[in-house]
């Protein structure tokens, strides 16, 4: 199909899947909470563990929210491994254990005591003049990974862009924080949203090669970052507002 044709079908796809929980989706747990302190942390924490069954991954997070009592900021900004890690007994979810965990939210305490919030450090790498988030990624999943233990996955749930993987669960993190509609949350109002990276799966892979959007074979940053420019053609401002309906389309065999 030419890009008329494909915008249009894309342009379905969206409105089709835009509703509030139209999919069992983990972006809808985000919307329980009202505070945006709460909402970012809960939000990183939820896209680290966003791989795997959708179900499987609703339930661990709604485990660990009811053991820290849905306090999200009050836990993690207060975390000490040697007071609060009872809380995190038995949550593990597939290779990452409660030591992984531990250590996820160790770094998270430790940005909040130096930026105050998630937004301040990731905004300390980006520029509007930027043609995308990518040097705003970098800083960022670096400071995360500043506790780091060999012996532990934690390098799984926060994984370093600078190694160029399309780092598919961190751009999700971001286009919840960035976007707002029926879908994401929006709370981020300094980074602009044209300047987010399409999160890229074996979903969004294989949905896109066969729309025929991406010419590039391997699944890697050059491949979420070219399916992006070619997304910013349908929409400048909103390039991975198709992301959401893909995905799902995609698990669900819906395209063509």
């Amino acid at each position: 199909m030419n890009n008329k044709e494909l915008k249009s079908y894309l342009d379905k796809l969206y409105f089709k899947y835009k509703d509030k929980h139209s999919s069992k989706d983990p972006v809808w747990i985000l919307h329980e909470f009202q505070d945006a302190k709460d909402i970012e942390i809960a939000g990183l924490i939820t896209s680290c563990y966003a791989y795997g069954r959708v179900d499987q991954i609703n339930i661990f997070i709604k485990r660990f929210l009811k053991n820290i009592d849905f306090k999200v900021h009050e836990f993690t900004s207060n975390y000490s491994e040697h007071k609060d890690k009872k809380y995190l007994a038995a949550l593990s979810y597939r290779f990452n254990t409660e030591n992984d965990l531990s250590l996820l939210l160790k770094n998270i305490n430790n940005i909040l005591n130096k930026y105050q919030s998630l937004q301040d450090l990731f905004v300390e790498n980006y520029h509007d003049e930027h043609q995308n988030i990518l040097e705003a990624l970098d800083n960022f999943t670096l400071k995360l990974n500043e506790y780091s233990d060999s012996e532990t996955n934690h390098g799984y749930l926060i994984p370093l862009s600078k190694n160029r993987s399309t780092c598919k669960r961190l751009n999700l993190f971001l286009r919840w924080m960035i976007r707002k509609d029926e879908i994401d949350i929006g709370i981020w109002e300094k980074v602009d949203m044209s300047k987010l990276i399409m999160p890229v799966d074996t979903h969004i892979y294989r949905v896109s090669r066969k729309l025929k959007m991406v010419k590039r074979n391997t699944c890697d940053l050059k491949f979420a970052l070219e399916l992006t420019d070619k997304l910013r053609k349908f929409d400048q401002k909103d390039p991975v507002k198709y992301d959401f309906a893909l995905c799902h389309a995609g698990m669900e065999k819906a395209v063509l």
